[in-house]
């Protein structure tokens, strides 16, 4: 069976507070672009991250999150200066900070930086087809017929009824294993 394989480049995700200091009182953000999961969207807003050896321009996804978190592919981490941890969304507990600076203020974040642990999002139907648990750890082949064949291991499947059926791995994992695009991975294990 078949899984779509999406790159998901570096980004952050805000809280509404930071949201706020960086963009002005009141301020939303704007939908530039729907996402493959529900209710996901890339936004016109950017910001600019700051570590201790560089910076980088990185968009914002919404909506808002009840806390920050900087997601960067390890090549980006090098380049701002911090060792990011490999953490799933939502485990910053215990992680790297740095300062968020936007067109009307800038915030220091004491945790938050990772690199995305490589993940598959599955409903629960889905998740039955393909006969996995939420948090089972599988592998997953991809880049058939391309030369670059790779199978990516230690990916967490994560299953909610909120998910659409996509894998996302970071801007390295994808260029290491050749994808220009969204691809088709087999899960093998």
């Amino acid at each position: 069976m078949k899984i779509m394989v999406e790159t998901s480049a570096r980004h952050i995700h805000v809280c509404q507070s930071t949201l706020e200091t960086l963009f002005g009182k009141d301020a939303t953000l704007t939908n530039k672009k729907d996402l493959s999961q529900p209710g996901q969207f890339a936004c016109a807003e950017k910001v600019t991250v700051v570590g201790p050896k560089g910076e980088l321009t990185m968009s914002i996804l919404g909506p808002v999150r009840p806390c920050d978190q900087v997601e960067v592919a390890l090549t980006d981490a090098r380049k701002l200066g911090i060792s990011a941890p490999v953490r799933e969304s939502g485990d910053v507990a215990n992680t790297p900070g740095c300062k968020l600076v936007g067109p009307m203020g800038e915030v220091e974040i004491s945790e938050g930086v990772i690199a995305a642990k490589r993940h598959i999002h599955l409903t629960p139907e889905a998740a039955a087809e393909f006969g996995v648990e939420d948090k089972q750890i599988v592998c997953v082949k991809v880049g058939m017929g391309t030369g670059r064949e790779t199978v990516f291991g230690d990916v967490v499947c994560r299953v909610s009824d909120k998910f659409f059926p996509a894998m996302h791995i970071d801007t390295d994992e994808s260029n290491a294993a050749g994808l220009a695009c969204t691809v088709d991975g087999e899960i093998i294990a």
